[in-house]
Order: structure tokens, then C-alpha cells, then sequence
């Protein structure tokens, strides 16, 4: 079987970005985490569970996929939105969905 090749993310960014994008304060997700662990998350210092992605992805109002995508889009470095999504629906595929 082929090694799969390790890709490396940063949800600490992803996190940041779409809160912002979403206009939310650390403190907006008062009913999911502490401002001090999103705070944590977002600097780097904690790796979150499946778990708190949903939830966080919830008060986001985005798909959990959409926040654990944005970990991986490296803006001019050759992972895009598009090369992911046609990776996932590729492996998808082979997988048996």
C-alpha cells in the first residue's frame, strides 16, 4: 500500500480567518469554548478534537469540512481550493464514498 504523503496543515490560521471573515469575536464562541482556548487554537498551542471542529464549525455557520479545507489552502503555494476539492472528491471516489 503507498504511503500517503503528509500534508501539513494549520488550523491555528484557518480558525483566525474564518472568524474574521465571519465578523465573530473570540468571545462569540462563549457557548462552545472559553475565549482562552479559542485563543489557544488560534495561536497554535492546542489541536482541537473532531468533536470541538463540529462545534466550532457550528458557531461559524460553515460545514466542518469547510474549516478543515481552509487548514490546507496554502495561498500561492500550490494547494488551492480546487486541486483540494478534486483531491477529496477523488478519494472519495475510490474509497466507495
Amino acid at each position: 500500500m503507498p504511503r500517503a504523503i503528509r500534508q501539513q496543515n494549520n488550523f491555528a490560521e484557518a480558525l483566525r480567518r474564518a472568524r474574521q471573515a465571519k465578523g465573530l469575536t473570540q468571545e462569540a464562541f462563549e457557548l462552545v469554548s472559553s475565549r482562552t482556548y479559542i485563543s489557544s487554537l488560534e495561536r497554535g498551542l492546542k489541536s482541537p478534537t473532531l468533536n470541538k471542529v463540529d462545534d466550532l464549525a457550528a458557531a461559524l455557520a460553515v460545514h466542518p469540512l469547510t474549516l478543515l479545507a481552509l487548514s490546507y489552502v496554502r495561498d500561492g503555494k500550490g494547494s488551492t481550493v480546487a486541486s483540494i476539492l478534486a483531491t477529496l472528491e477523488s478519494e472519495l471516489d475510490s474509497l466507495g464514498k
